[in-house]
């Protein structure tokens, strides 16, 4: 692990505080929620075990990550500009008329984005291809992309995941944002999504279950290794979290920032911080 817990938990407030800025700078509703959620666990993945190069983002040896859970993309380039690899200026650009950081990520590689994505279920199925081409020319590279549980309803997904056992792609690793929600309500309400572990298990992946918001359960669920089987981290976390009025509320899953809440969402951030 390249930081410490500490460290991690610094970089895990900077990125949240980042979504946050972005997301009320563009004066346009985004999906706040689903990237509050999702923060914590794909901060640890950047700044402590994905390897890249911030100064050559197009290093062929590279560590691939996919994330399919396009809509969320505000968490992906604020660990980006965490990173170093986004700026200040770029980032201010999120969903300005001919900004190249829309609402969706969109292939980059000089900004360090692999992929294009929109359509759920379809960033797992391209990591599956990325890590079966590794496979074949004997590359080095591990990949990573990260999934919702809404997500999962797609298809597609299972026939990634069948694909994923049966070339025994264990340099794969998927992280399953598990927090509940879809955007229209409750997971359970519409497709259940209990049962998560056993399913991912059935389909040949070597499972690691654990609280997405806590960081060393995540660092174990990175550095535990595999052997002849792809690895899938169920991160069960909390839609909005680190903000009591987001938390669990499904109105945030795509909303718009006012001043008000703005401010609020800050204060509390910053006495969350005070208690690290």
């Amino acid at each position: 692990m390249a930081c410490s817990v500490s460290e991690l938990e610094q970089s895990i407030y900077r990125v949240k505080k980042s979504i946050l800025q972005t997301a009320y700078e563009c004066q346009k509703s985004a999906h706040i929620g689903g990237a509050l959620s999702m923060a914590d666990i794909l901060t640890v993945l950047y700044k402590g075990y994905l390897r890249f190069d911030r100064d050559n983002t197009r290093w062929e040896d590279r560590d691939r990550f996919i994330l399919s859970k396009g809509h969320c993309v505000l968490a992906y380039y604020a660990v980006l500009r965490e990173c170093g690899i986004l700026s200040d200026d770029m980032l201010a650009q999120f969903q300005k008329n001919g900004s190249s950081l829309g609402a969706h990520p969109t292939m980059n590689l000089e900004y360090g984005i692999e992929s294009s994505n929109g359509s759920l279920g379809q960033g797992v199925s391209m990591a599956v291809g990325i890590a079966k081409a590794g496979k074949i020319k004997n590359e080095a590279y591990r990949v990573y992309t990260l999934i919702g549980n809404g997500e999962c309803n797609e298809g597609s997904v299972w026939e990634a995941a069948m694909l994923a056992d049966q070339w025994t792609l264990d340099h794969l690793t998927i992280i399953l944002d598990n927090n509940g929600m879809q955007s229209d309500g409750a997971s359970e309400e519409i497709i259940s999504a209990s049962g998560m572990a056993q399913k991912w298990a059935a389909f040949g992946f070597d499972v690691r279950e654990i609280d997405g918001h806590n960081v060393p359960e995540i660092c174990r669920a990175f550095e535990e290794k595999t052997q002849g089987k792809p690895k899938i981290v169920i991160a069960n976390t909390v839609k909005g979290h680190g903000i009591s009025f987001m938390e669990n509320n499904n109105e945030w899953h795509h909303n718009r920032l006012t001043k008000k809440t703005y401010e609020q969402a800050c204060m509390e951030l910053e006495e969350s911080q005070r208690g690290l």
